[in-house]
């Protein structure tokens, strides 16, 4: 493997620690490192001057940093998601408009904010000790001819992160279903 390919690979673990709680982040070292500097921000000084940065930047810098809140959001579990929610709430006092650098990210920090709530409210109705094994969300309307939509063979924080990362998204009569698997019998042709 060259050395560019390994650099590209490496995987990082941050830890956000404000008011006791700590946020455990896995993210890739060079895609996110704005998220890394907003998290490190500890004095209003220091967060006028990432303003001014990402401002500077512009998209790729702040694209950087919600990269970096979609990761969080991903990998956070139980006692992390709380310090998400707070985070994501700083950020978007510190950039409240948000389309300045897209407008597609008008409502950017809603989107975040509910994708973390609706993740915390998964972590909150399913206990720790059931959620081992292998999981599935699906999507489908009922009252529309389209198809289904499976993601099956999910650990459960790929799930959680994926019921999150759709659920504010539902048009009318839509339904999401996250579920564990039970019993399994699978075949192939051949």
């Amino acid at each position: 493997m060259a050395q560019s390919d390994y650099f590209s690979k490496v995987i990082c673990v941050t830890f956000w620690e404000k008011k006791d709680i700590k946020i455990k982040v896995v993210n890739d070292a060079m895609l996110n490192n704005q998220f890394d500097a907003f998290d490190k921000i500890q004095t209003e000084a220091e967060a006028a001057e990432f303003q001014a940065m990402l401002l500077r930047e512009g998209y790729s810098g702040f694209r950087s940093l919600l990269d970096g809140f979609t990761e969080a959001v991903k990998s956070a579990m139980d006692a992390e998601i709380e310090g998400i929610e707070q985070a994501i709430a700083k950020a978007s006092r510190m950039f409240p408009e948000p389309v300045i650098f897209s407008p597609s990210w008008e409502r950017i920090w809603h989107e975040l904010g509910e994708m973390a709530a609706f993740k915390k409210s998964v972590l909150e109705q399913i206990p720790a000790h059931d959620r081992d094994g292998e999981w599935q969300v699906i999507l489908d309307n009922p009252h529309a001819v389209q198809e289904v939509v499976c993601y099956p063979g999910l650990p459960f924080h790929e799930a959680a992160y994926l019921y999150a990362y759709f659920r504010p998204q539902l048009e009318k009569a839509e339904y999401i279903r996250l579920q564990k698997i039970q019993t399994l019998i699978q075949d192939t042709g051949g």
